[in-house]
């Protein structure tokens, strides 16, 4: 009988006795017989199939699947011959498949493991209440608690300081700390406490109150529905803070904020508000904000929040003098937000706004992760040093000149010259005190210090080695503030009364302070002073060196990228001298990373300082520092946070200060390991759109494969077919050339089409060349292997389910659409437009979840029965003779055909089904995590709104449950019938291609372009 279309039910079996399938005898499995077929009808044999992620495939029915079926003994033999081989030729295709995608997921995973993994120790202290911190929740007017009522404002204060707050009679200068995503306003406490510390020590002559605001710990970074709300409520907070201050003698006008991770950007929003007046804020210091792009673009209103606020900071940045703005990265520690993206974009060329990696902050030195930049006592000293040092003693309140904040900025946070900060420091200064004066005539000059109760000062007359030397430097291990080298001018004599303070030219290393005077810069000099005070006690060490600057600066060209590692760059550094200037050339990509070897040998075993090492990178303010000991062996990875701008020509440098009468050997190689790490740090959030797009094209290859077959292939050998990144990328960068060009930008205008996402990574300087290539061939290997494991899991729930529960069997439900399924998709469409349209989402891919597992019991089910019955007709032919086989073989053939092809049919294309579904299911599962976020979001505020508002995923909610609701209800009968399946075959390629332009930048658009897709596939079921 023939077969009609049929929507698969699985329903209780009955028991073998009732007649329903009578189980195969000796006189209904022939050996080697063929099915009859009536007059006029084909009957087509059964495939041998294999279920999704099962192991052994479907067992070929005796007379039915094997080609000697199909002809005479010989042709039999020939046929079968062919079939072997080519299955043998089929199963190495899908091991060379799996071999080369595992390669592939190994690297993404290498890569992930660099980046969550290898980074450096964690250098930071943690800082300490002396007393138990109290938050004292700010009473906000009646409207604002109503229209905000999940945040609010707290006051942070300690023992008998938080006592003398309760009464809110301020008198102290206003700080508000924003948290970022997840955050909690407790975060506040390092800075409060340290700051009551620093009041302590100039009793209480200035000290600052610090408010937090509550955010009930919203994940804003993913969701930016709130981001908007935050802002607002974050104004009407300013508002309520200097209301507060009302009346008092030194009133403040305005706030400084230290906004956290998102925190940082919702400060930096408030600038955008029409009724915000700029002068509320004079002072920003933002930790780990992502300002130039969100780490996961996953919904519009995230990405337009990004857009609204940079083109504003964009636009009005001359409006923007008045305000300073601190943005501190964490470094390679900071996994969830790359340093790359804190730099404020496009305020380097104004003198308001300044960023900088925390491993290049003085005193800190140190990486920080996303959580400890909040509390790492070396950046929260620095921070609030720059805090007391910005308080205007006129007003006692943060200093409304902007170069002076900038200056007290820089002061901390970039170059710290080893003394307390002076706004205008005197320019002479008189060289007093009863000090032995000594001359040193030599090019190069030691001096240790120890118990030493007589102050000298060592001069360097200047005259005699202007004409052999450019530079002059000088070291001191003494890490006072005190000023300790000074220029004299025009000094005839020894002596000299009046010099020129040139500590403030000095730079703070970890175990030293230095100078490095360019001797053409100070014609005036005559004499170069080294001032060593007397000592009780105290150790350390002076040293000065002439040189001429082409001895000192050495170039090394870096590594290719594909050298892998296996070629090394090298240089020799013996000529003794302090310091050493090293270029890396060529080194200026962020996908480049290498590996610094530094071997430092010494004449002698006597105890020496410790050498220092710095990666400097001129363009940004990102230098890591290293300090060992002498003679050691120093591994230094060096790879970079911001790409080299076009208009830069320097070059990175490798800084060493050493110690006398070593040489050093650096030895320099790729490191693969860490450009996987920095593919991945740069553009792990694409690699979900790569995914995706693979799974599409292998979802386009299985329609494919119905209409020219009939037959559902695999998941896997489809990926292997369509995978190709050479039918996407090329079309993509094409693009990307025309738009070079003004004629191709209109028209592209004109159709309103937008930016492509490359272009705009291109401009970000993220982008380079093969990104592309490599990120699709990582989506490919994970679309392979998730799709492995995706089956692997459903054959294990099915397994449970079998072991627990009776199995179900296959039964035919030829309606697609019934009363209670539209019930049920009115019922999620109404949750998805009132409440929230990813809780409706999750529903019914549960509920598809569901029904695939039942599916896949069922099919089970039935090919146990179905081996069952083989074996039984094997079983029979071994106790009979040959002829008696053959016989036998000839008299069931009839009663073969009308029960065992239509048993193997139904079970084939109930596999074809399956198959269908899983990789529906699949694409299905990565919608459900890109909206995941926004479902956490709502269910986390559920107490105080029932709806989510605004909702990311409304509509396409409401497409895609009633999309699903018929799909998961279908067959691949349904679909390979249907005049549409042509199309719908060759819609994924274009749909990949749009994802990719389209996407890598913007997450929240792949729901679309799969939305698209499987509305094709629905009306392949119905028309």
């Amino acid at each position: 009988m023939a077969l009609t279309p049929a929507t698969w039910r699985t329903e209780p079996p009955q028991p073998r006795g009732s007649g329903a399938r009578p189980r195969a005898g000796p006189s209904q499995h022939g050996g080697g017989g063929a099915p009859a077929a009536s007059s006029g009808q084909v009957v087509r044999a059964a495939r041998p199939s294999r279920l999704p992620g099962a192991g052994p495939a479907f067992p070929a029915l005796p007379g039915l699947c094997t080609p000697a079926a199909r002809g005479g003994t010989r042709a039999g033999l020939a046929s079968s011959a062919r079939w072997s081989a080519m299955g043998q030729a089929g199963r190495r295709l899908p091991a060379l498949a799996a071999f080369f995608y595992g390669v592939l997921a190994a690297l993404v995973l290498l890569g992930v493991r660099d980046v969550l993994f290898l980074y450096e120790e964690n250098r930071c202290s943690m800082t300490y209440m002396y007393e138990y911190p109290e938050y004292l929740k700010i009473k906000l007017p009646k409207k604002t608690a109503r229209r905000y009522p999940a945040y609010e404002l707290y006051l942070y204060g300690e023992g008998n300081y938080a006592e003398e707050n309760k009464n809110l009679l301020l008198t102290g200068i206003p700080v508000l700390f924003l948290p970022g995503n997840a955050g909690s306003y407790k975060q506040v406490r390092s800075l409060g406490s340290i700051a009551l510390r620093k009041a302590e020590d100039v009793e209480f002559k200035y000290h600052f109150n610090f408010f937090s605001v509550n955010f009930n710990e919203e994940l804003v970074a993913l969701y930016g529905g709130s981001l908007q709300r935050q802002t607002k409520f974050v104004h009407e907070c300013i508002k309520v803070i200097l209301k507060l201050y009302r009346g008092q003698e030194f009133a403040p006008t305005s706030v400084a904020i230290v906004g956290h991770s998102m925190g940082g950007l919702v400060a930096r929003a408030l600038l955008t508000l029409k009724n915000f007046k700029p002068e509320l804020i004079n002072l920003l210091i933002t930790q780990a904000t992502p300002h130039v792009a969100p780490v996961m673009p996953l919904d519009k209103y995230l990405t337009d929040f990004y857009t609204a606020v940079n083109n504003h900071w964009i636009l009005k940045a001359q409006d923007l003098r008045n305000l300073t703005t601190l943005s501190v990265a964490g470094g390679f520690r900071d996994y969830q937000v790359r340093s790359g993206l804190t730099f404020l974009p496009r305020l380097s060329q104004h003198d308001s706004a300044l960023s900088v990696v925390s491993s290049a902050v003085p005193r800190a030195w140190a990486s920080t992760d996303h959580l400890s930049i909040v509390w790492c006592k070396e950046l929260i000293l620095a921070t609030i040093r720059a805090l007391f040092d910005l308080i205007d003693e006129s007003t006692r309140q943060i200093t409304e000149d902007p170069k002076k904040r900038m200056s007290v900025l820089t002061h901390h946070f970039v170059r710290h010259p080893a003394k307390m900060f002076e706004e205008n420091p005197e320019a002479l200064t008189e060289l007093t005190g009863a000090f032995m004066w000594i001359t040193v005539k030599a090019s190069k000059w030691t001096y240790s210090v120890y118990n030493d109760s007589d102050g000298k000062y060592f001069t360097f007359p200047l005259a005699s080695h202007r004409k052999s030397y450019s530079h002059v430097y000088c070291e001191s291990s003494m890490l006072d503030t005190s000023s300790w080298i000074y220029g004299c001018m025009n000094s005839n004599s020894s002596r000299c009364l009046e010099a020129t303070d040139l500590s403030w030219r000095a730079e703070l290393l970890p175990t030293t302070k230095v100078v490095i005077l360019k001797l053409q810069d100070y014609p005036s000099l005559s004499h170069v002073v080294i001032q060593v005070p007397p000592t009780a006690g105290n150790k350390y060490s002076l040293a000065c060196e002439f040189f001429q600057e082409d001895s000192r600066r050495v170039q090394l060209p870096v590594t290719h990228l594909f050298s892998f590692g296996l070629s090394s760059s090298k240089i020799l550094l013996n000529s003794s001298g302090l310091l050493y200037n090293v270029q890396l050339q060529h080194f200026n990509q962020i996908y480049q990373a290498f590996k610094i070897y530094i071997e430092s040998h010494c004449q002698s075993l006597k105890e020496r300082k410790p050498s220092v090492y710095r990666l400097h990178i001129p363009w940004s303010h990102e230098d890591s520092i290293i300090v060992a000991k002498v003679p050691s062996s120093t591994e230094i990875s060096a790879k970079l946070h911001v790409a080299q701008p076009q208009n830069d020509t320097r070059a990175p440098e490798l800084n060493i200060y050493s110690s006398s009468d070593c040489h050093y050997e650096v030895i320099l190689k790729t490191s693969l390991l860490q450009i996987l790490g920095q593919i991945i740090r740069f553009h792990a959030g694409a690699l979900p759109v790569y995914v995706v797009s693979n799974i599409l094209l292998a979802y386009g290859g299985q329609l494919s494969t119905l209409v020219s077959t009939g037959q559902c292939s695999d998941f896997s050998l489809e990926l292997v077919r369509t995978a190709k990144p050479y039918k996407i990328e090329p079309l993509i960068s094409i693009v990307v050339f025309l738009q070079g060009f003004h004629w191709f930008r209109v028209i592209w205008e004109s159709l309103s089409l937008p930016e492509l996402d490359a272009a705009l990574l291109s401009s970000q300087d993220v982008w380079f060349p093969i990104v592309s290539l490599i990120l699709f061939l990582f989506g490919t290997g994970i679309a392979y292997w998730s799709g492995i494991f995706f089956s692997a899991f459903l054959r294990l729930f099915s397994s449970l389910w079998l072991s627990l529960l009776r199995p179900n069997v296959l039964q035919k439900d030829k309606k697609l659409v019934s009363p209670r399924r539209l019930c049920e998709v009115l019922s999620l469409a109404l949750v998805s437009w009132t409440i929230c349209g990813a809780f409706a989402v999750l529903i019914i891919y549960l509920q598809y979840v569901f029904k695939v597992v039942k599916l896949h019991v069922a099919v089970r089910a039935e090919q146990k029965m179905l081996n069952g019955d083989s074996d039984s007709s094997k079983e029979t032919s071994q106790n009979s003779t040959p002829q008696a086989v053959q016989n036998q073989g000839v008299r069931g053939s009839a009663s073969e055909a009308t029960q065992s092809p239509s048993k193997s049919t139904t079970i084939a294309e109930a596999i074809d089904s399956l198959k269908m579904h899983i990789t529906v299911l699949n694409l299905f599962t990565w919608i459900v995590l890109l909206n995941l976020p926004s479902f956490i979001y709502w269910f986390k505020n559920l107490r105080y709104n029932v709806r989510l508002d605004p909702d990311p995923c409304r509509c396409t909610a409401v497409i895609l449950v009633c999309i699903l609701e018929i799909l998961m209800n279908s067959s691949a009968s349904d679909v390979k019938t249907s005049k549409l399946l042509k199309i719908a075959a060759k819609v994924p390629l274009p749909l990949s291609v749009a994802m990719l332009a389209f996407g890598r930048a913007h997450l929240y658009k792949v729901p679309h372009f799969v939305t698209f897709s499987l509305l094709l596939h629905l009306l392949c079921c119905v028309v």
